[in-house]
């Protein structure tokens, strides 16, 4: 008698949230079902896609078990819940429409660099999108800067004007093709097209608008060119007319200029390039990657006046790869398409308007751009890449946090602002929105939170805002109705950003060292040491106070600092010390400076370690006048890569009550016999760096001993010097601390609203 095998057939239903539209996950779980042996169905859904599968229970179970492990490159699961269903009738597995109703949970992806695939193909000349600048994929293409809404549905975003054509309609519908629900999917015979502008903002007539403008780039011409989150103003890199045309038309003195070259290879040959920063170059975000110049390859001056590092990057787009394809050009420089400090231009005509007197040509296309979004910036520093910049590439992927949280809106600061809100336990920053000083960047700011709410689909009902009177986003979170309002303070933003990104929940002992901050004493702070947690903060240290005189101006003009510190430090006379630097300052400005300080006109209290540095930059003849932000001290840590001095100069740790305060007299006196005795710039810079190290690490030792805490948050725009933060690493693992620092946002300002989010978070949901 031959007995009967029964299979136990089972039914699931998988909830997946994360990063799982637009980059090909529903035609994997296509395959991976079919492989399987298993019906069902899988769609997408405002909190993500909804799966259902249906089989022999242990072909099922193989399915849930290799679906996490099998995931596309670029998708990225958050959440993965299951539970049994009924058993239904059915005969294949399908991808059904878009569900709608469920909360708002899907992550969409940010913009991707083409993949080697669309790359080829573009490059074939028997493909049918032989060199069409719009080839993408589900791996590859725009995402974030297309999208009006979730779900991440055609309908949603800008190629919803495209309709393709039957060759692109049959890929986009076959689970077996690159391209199946490739919501960008278009060919040249149904998608965006390119055409070339003049000067005047009208069509030239030209076959081949690429070609023309890699023609006019070989010439010297400076050509906008419309990308995927704003135009590029472009010219050819090793042109050294072309170059000082484009920094004399937009107005950029001495800021550096990022160049965009063929292959990791060109990089390498104009640059030092260790593994890592190669691999961030070729990661499929494309940033900007910070490299140190190799001195024995001659490059046009203009293009980095006076500094040592290139911002180099890599063809991200096809229309890129075009260009070079079609032009002789061994770099472009490639510089976000605006007068400078204003938001890049996103729309033809805008850019036509706000770029004319600038570009001489406008290769643009008929593909809205429906978020600005410019390119990131990325360092390697301690092993890691830091981010500089966090936009285009890395946004709106979120920062998974410890704890949920209710919903909130984070605005950030005054410079290179960024906004940030929660939802559940993520935290989404937006893209770099720039530094609210005109009228265009503030409307971006309100463009940038409007879009975040949007996409999240999420109106918190809960503000935190600097707490700075007068910053932009101060104001415009307080003229807000039907919210609350939580304020906090800018150094306890920076470190709990810090614990955030490092998933730290207890205190922490956070030095937090930038250029400015308000206080809770209405000074300017900078130089910090705190004892902080997400629900407040002690101050522990930080340095003395100095008068920073004429305000703003200090900023802009370091030698008021030299002089501040100096008048602080010898009285009055200070012109009798002999200095060189004082030489080049007017006797009369001079004058009215110290007069200032004296009568304690506009000369508010700074412990800022920024401007510490803009000091020792003036003193030692570096800088006297800046042209952009942090430039002095860009200049010193670039001088003081030249020694490899281990010296340090002393400071005092004074008590004052249950503070200490960093006493800077003992530093200057040794900087002055340095200067006296002709040391090299170098040398003094990296004594000046060693002794800011020490003397926070011998801070944090003194408040570990009153404490026991031993983990160390290091925050701030100061500690994107490289030099100082690797120092200073090193200088506190020697003393057996633990060290945190940012690398998934930017240690300067546009990480802060991560850290005023949590921290309005914790202190509404307490």
């Amino acid at each position: 008698m031959t007995e009967t095998v029964r299979t136990r057939v089972a039914r699931k239903v998988i909830d997946v949230a994360g990063i799982v539209q637009g980059v090909g996950f529903r035609p994997f779980v296509y395959r991976l079902a079919n492989e399987c042996g298993l019906t069902g169905l899988i769609a997408n859904s405002t909190a993500g896609v909804s799966i259902e599968v249906q089989g022999d229970a242990e072909a099922v179970e193989r399915f849930l078990a290799r679906l996490p492990k099998e995931i596309p490159p670029r998708s990225k699961i958050t959440v993965l819940a299951q539970r049994d269903a009924e058993l239904v009738v059915e005969t294949e597995f399908r991808i059904a429409p878009t569900r709608t109703g469920a909360a708002a949970r899907a992550l969409i992806s940010p913009d991707v660099g083409i993949c080697e695939d669309c790359l080829r193909e573009m490059m074939n000349a028997r493909d049918r999108r032989f060199r069409y600048p719009f080839i993408n994929c589900t791996n590859c293409g725009p995402r974030f800067t297309i999208i009006h809404g979730i779900p991440y549905d055609r309908a949603n975003t800008s190629m919803a004007k495209f309709r393709m054509c039957a060759a692109c309609q049959a890929e986009y519908e076959n689970p077996a093709s690159r391209r199946f629900h490739a919501q960008p999917n278009s060919c040249w015979d149904c998608g965006p097209q390119v055409t070339l502008l003049g000067a005047d903002g009208a069509r030239m007539d030209v076959a081949e608008p690429i070609r023309e403008a890699a023609r006019l780039l070989q010439q010297g011409s400076v050509v906008a060119i419309k990308g995927l989150g704003g135009f590029h103003l472009a010219c050819d890199a090793q042109n050294e007319k072309a170059v000082g045309k484009l920094r004399e038309r937009k107005r950029r003195v001495e800021k550096p200029f990022a160049i965009m070259v063929r292959r990791v290879e060109d990089a390498a040959r104009l640059c030092v390039a260790d593994e890592l920063s190669k691999k961030t170059l070729n990661s499929f975000e494309r940033p900007i990657v910070l490299l140190p110049r190799r001195a024995e390859v001659a490059f046009v001056p203009g293009v980095a006046p006076g500094n040592r590092y290139l911002g180099v990057f890599l063809p991200y787009t096809p229309l890129h790869h075009l260009l070079f394809q079609s032009g002789k050009f061994e770099a472009l420089v490639m510089t976000s398409g605006n007068l400078s400090e204003e938001p890049i231009a996103i729309e033809n005509e805008e850019a036509a308007r706000r770029l004319n007197g600038i570009a001489d040509s406008f290769l643009v296309h008929d593909r809205e751009i429906v978020r600005r979004c410019d390119d990131s910036v990325v360092r390697v520093a301690a092993g890691q890449p830091q981010k500089l910049r966090r936009s285009r590439g890395f946004v709106p992927v979120p920062v998974h946090l410890e704890k949920e949280m209710l919903p909130v809106l984070a605005v950030g600061g005054e410079l290179k602002n960024t906004v940030c809100v929660v939802r559940g336990s993520e935290a989404f920053l937006s893209q770099h929105v720039g530094d609210l000083e005109n009228l265009e960047s503030c409307r971006f700011f309100e463009e940038a939170v409007q879009h975040l709410q949007r996409i999240l689909e999420t109106e918190p009902k809960v503000i935190a805002h600097d707490l700075h009177p007068d910053y932009f986003s101060t104001k415009w979170a307080q003229e807000r109705v039907g919210v609350e309002l939580v304020g906090v303070q800018h150094h306890h933003a920076h470190v709990a950003a810090c614990m955030a990104e490092n998933h730290l929940d207890a205190k922490v002992i956070g030095i937090a060292l930038d250029g400015t901050g308000y206080g809770t004493d209405g000074a300017i702070w900078g130089g910090e040491v705190l004892v902080a947690d997400y629900e407040g903060f002690e101050r522990a240290g930080h340095f003395e106070y100095v008068p920073l005189p004429g305000g703003a101006a200090a900023i802009h003009e370091p030698w008021r600092m030299a002089v501040s510190y100096l008048a602080k430090h010898y009285g009055k006379g200070i012109a009798k010390l002999g200095l060189p630097f004082l030489a080049e300052i007017d006797a009369r400005k001079l004058s009215v400076v110290i007069q200032m300080m004296e009568r304690e006109i506009n000369s508010p209290r700074t412990s800022s370690c920024g401007r510490l540095f803009d000091a020792v930059a003036a003193l030692v003849g570096l800088r006297g006048t800046v042209n952009f932000e942090a430039q002095a001290a860009i200049e010193l840590e670039m001088a003081a890569r030249d020694s490899g001095s281990e010296a340090a100069y002393p400071m005092d740790l004074n008590l004052q009550g249950t503070t200490w305060q960093i006493g800077t007299k003992p530093l200057f006196d040794w900087l002055l016999k340095d200067i006296r005795q002709k040391t090299s710039v170098a040398d003094i810079s990296r004594k000046f760096h060693n002794a800011l190290a020490l003397v926070f690490v011998d801070m944090a030792e003194r408040v570990r001993d009153r404490t026991g805490l031993n983990r160390v948050c290091l925050s701030g725009g100061c500690f994107l010097n490289t030099l100082l933060l690797e120092t200073t690493i090193a200088e506190m693992k020697e003393r057996a601390f633990q060290v945190f620092f940012h690398t998934e946002v930017p240690a300067g300002d546009g990480g802060i609203s991560l850290g005023q989010a949590v921290i309005a978070g914790r202190r509404v949901g307490a």
